[in-house]
C-alpha cells in the first residue's frame, strides 16, 4: 500500500504537483527489477517539500520521472500531475515544451548542466528563445534581469563570460536563472549544493527560498543533508530503498522522528555542540534493488523489528492529526516505539 504525504497547507488551492502510485523499474539482465514502489505525494504553489535519504534510495530517479528525464531502460508506471497534466504520458514535442517551461530542474553539478563552450548569456538566450516567441534582443534583456535576480553581482560580465571563468556557487546561480527563465510552476533542485562549501551552501538555498516566497514556486528538494532541509523545507518525505517510510511536517519529524530508519537520520546527523563527539551510526547495509524481502524494507536493519515485520509490508499509519499537516508512518511498530525513550545509538569514532 502506498504511503500518502499530509496534505499541503495550502489545501484551499489544487496542487501544482500530484503524484499517485509512481513506480519505477530498471530493465536489468533481462528482468526489471523495482527501485520505487508506489509513491504518492503532492506540493502546492509557494511549499517546498524535500525527499531525502541514503545515496540509491530512489530520490534522483523519482526526481527525473517528474519531467521524463529518466534514462533508456527506466521506465515508470503510475500518474504524475503536473497542473492536471500526466507527464508519464507526453512525448515529445510535448514533453519537451514542459521541461524548462512549467517545470524545471537543477542538477547537482553546474558543470554538466551548462555548455562550456558557449557563452552564459547565449545560453539564457536559447532557453528563452526555445519556449517563448520573444526576439534576440528581448531575450537579452530578460537574461541580464534573471542574472540580477539571482543577485549576480555583475550581469553584463557574467553575460558575456564563459562557466569556467565562475566560481561554482555563481555557475550554480546561472543555471537557478536559466530554470527560472520561462516562469516555471515547479523547480526540482536534485542535491543542488553538491560540492559547494558550507557558506555558499546556505546562500543558494536562501536564494531558491527567497525566489519560492516572492514568485510562487513549488520546489521539490532532493538532498541528503538533514540540517539543510530543516531550514528551508516545509514538509519532508523520507525514503529508504525505494519506499516512502515517513511523511510529516519539518517541525513535526525532527521534535518526534516516529520510524525507526528516521530516527536513525536524524541521531546521525553532525552536530554543532562544543566539542567532538561520536557520531551515530545505522547498522546494516542497503538492500540491493531486487533484493528486498516480503516484509518491511528496513526490517533486516531495524532494532525493533519482529516476526511481523520480516513476513508483511507495514501499512501507513497516519499521525500528527490534530493539525492541518497531518502525516504518515509505515511502521508496525510506531506507537509503541513513540512512548519509549529512544535507545542510545551505536557509534563510531
Amino acid at each position: 500500500m502506498p504511503i500518502e504525504l499530509e496534505p499541503s497547507r495550502r489545501c484551499d488551492a489544487p496542487p501544482i504537483l500530484a503524484v499517485e502510485g509512481l513506480s519505477i523499474w530498471i530493465r536489468d539482465g533481462g528482468r526489471d527489477i523495482r527501485t520505487v514502489h508506489a509513491l504518492e505525494f503532492s506540493l502546492a504553489a509557494g511549499e517546498t517539500l524535500a525527499i531525502v535519504g541514503e545515496s540509491g534510495c530512489g530520490k534522483s530517479l523519482t526526481a527525473f520521472s517528474l519531467i521524463g528525464l529518466l534514462p533508456q531502460g527506466i521506465r515508470a508506471e503510475g500518474r504524475v500531475g503536473l497542473e492536471g497534466r500526466n507527464v508519464l504520458r507526453l512525448r515529445g514535442e510535448a514533453l519537451r515544451r514542459l521541461r524548462g517551461g512549467r517545470a524545471a530542474m537543477i542538477f547537482q553539478e553546474s558543470m554538466t548542466a551548462l555548455n562550456p563552450v558557449l557563452r552564459i548569456g547565449a545560453q539564457i538566450v536559447e532557453t528563452l528563445r526555445a519556449h517563448e516567441r520573444v526576439t534576440r534582443s528581448e531575450a537579452r534583456a530578460r537574461a541580464l534581469a534573471l542574472l540580477a535576480q539571482v543577485r549576480i553581482p555583475d550581469p553584463e560580465r557574467v553575460f558575456a563570460g564563459y562557466p569556467h571563468q565562475l566560481s561554482g556557487g555563481m555557475r550554480q546561480r546561472v543555471v537557478i536563472a536559466m530554470a527560472l527563465a520561462c516562469s516555471p510552476a515547479l523547480l526540482i533542485a536534485d542535491e543542488p549544493t553538491t560540492a559547494l562549501d558550507a557558506t555558499v551552501q546556505a546562500e543558494i538555498l536562501g536564494l531558491i527560498d527567497d525566489l519560492r516566497r516572492e514568485t510562487g514556486l513549488a520546489v521539490l528538494l532532493i538532498s541528503h543533508d538533514l540540517e539543510l532541509v530543516r531550514r528551508y523545507a516545509d514538509r519532508i518525505l523520507v525514503m529508504y530503498a525505494g519506499h516512502a517510510v515517513e511523511s510529516r511536517s519539518v517541525e513535526a519529524l525532527f521534535a518526534a522522528p516516529l520510524h525507526p530508519y528516521t530516527r536513525g537520520l536524524v541521531a546521525a546527523r553532525p552536530s554543532g555542540g562544543s566539542g567532538p563527539r561520536r557520531l551515530a551510526e545505522i547498522p546494516g547495509q542497503v538492500p540491493a534493488p531486487g533484493g528486498l524481502g516480503p516484509g518491511c524494507s528496513f526490517g533486516p536493519r531495524c532494532p525493533h523489528a519482529t516476526g511481523l515485520c520480516h513476513d508483511l509490508p507495514p501499512v501507513p499509519d497516519p499521525v500528527d492529526r490534530t493539525g492541518k499537516a497531518a502525516g504518515r508512518v509505515a511502521c508496525h511498530h510506531w506507537k509503541t516505539l513513540h512512548v519509549q525513550q529512544p535507545e542510545p545509538a551505536r557509534s563510531v569514532p
